[in-house]
């Protein structure tokens, strides 16, 4: 069966260490042991799509090495179709190496590894999959001419997560691809060129610039916004006391993309990914932390 969803993007290999809090530049910090996760934002993605019931395929690159065969048998844990991960000789997999505060905060620094090594042949490799699904999901941890690649290869949604935050501006012919853009504050800042803070004011001006269909900025605690054919709708989060926020935002993606999947409008499936976002911050680590539908409620409750 084809799958619904089909996530192109990184994967990772997270190592984790808890910190009373995160350390400043130059600052030594101790922490607490070691733990090694299953990560990287097309990765959580893509289990965080499949936990919510969803038919998920990945595309992308994993190292020839332990840590590449960690991530394949998680992602088949989840049901995940693998056959478009690609193994990759004599090149590590990506590593994110995580600080987590005591408020649930983090620091994360990427070695991308094979991520890096994503190319529009590996795409085309699986331009049927993109055809036949009903969503695309896109972030900007792998290179962009692929990212650029699978977005006009896709015929459903396409959803971009432009995390990390490019440093330089995004193509507008990718842009213009894009029919639903999923920015936080400090992305919809770096794409729109804006310097300061950016009250929901601020990110509604800023969102309506943008050449994408629609933008939905994320904006943590206070929800998200929805920016759908010149109309702004806000949408408020529950009020919770997170763990860990490392995995919220890509369950927010991968929720969002669950809701479209089923019909729902697009702010009916971001109420659904902030709850999912939410409860997601309840739990400790990445991919653990991502939870079923039956989760969301009882964590929520």
């Amino acid at each position: 069966m084809a799958a619904e969803i089909v996530v192109v993007g990184s994967a990772n290999l997270d190592l984790v260490v808890e910190v009373d809090r995160v350390p400043a530049v130059g600052e030594t910090v101790m922490g607490g042991d070691l733990r090694r996760i299953p990560g990287g934002k097309g990765a959580n993605q893509a289990v965080a799509a499949a936990r919510l019931g969803r038919d998920v395929a990945m595309v992308g690159r994993l190292g020839a090495d332990e840590g590449g065969e960690i991530l394949r048998a998680a992602l088949n844990a989840d049901g995940v179709d693998t056959t478009q991960m690609i193994t990759t000789e004599d090149v590590p997999n990506g590593v994110a190496l995580i600080s987590v505060g005591s408020d649930g905060d983090n620091a994360i620094v990427v070695s991308p590894g094979a991520n890096a090594r994503v190319t529009p042949t590996d795409i085309e490799a699986a331009a049927d999959m993109l055809r036949n699904a009903a969503v695309t999901l896109l972030q900007l941890e792998i290179p962009l001419d692929a990212v650029t690649a699978a977005a006009h290869a896709a015929h459903g949604i396409v959803i971009l997560n432009p995390a990390p935050a490019p440093a330089e501006p995004l193509p507008e012919g990718l842009l213009a691809r894009v029919d639903i853009l999923v920015p936080n504050q400090t992305e919809l800042a770096t794409l729109t060129g804006h310097d300061g803070p950016i009250t929901a004011e601020i990110a509604t001006t800023l969102a309506t610039t943008l050449p994408s269909q629609a933008v939905v900025v994320t904006l943590g605690a206070d929800g998200a916004l929805v920016v759908d054919r010149g109309a702004v709708t806000h949408v408020s989060a529950p009020s919770v006391t997170p763990v860990d926020t490392t995995a919220a935002g890509d369950s927010f993606c991968g929720a969002l993309a669950d809701a479209l999947v089923r019909g729902e409008s697009l702010i009916d499936a971001a109420r659904w990914a902030i709850r999912v976002g939410a409860a997601t911050t309840l739990r400790p680590g990445a991919q653990p932390s991502l939870p079923t539908p039956t989760e969301v409620e009882q964590l929520l409750a």
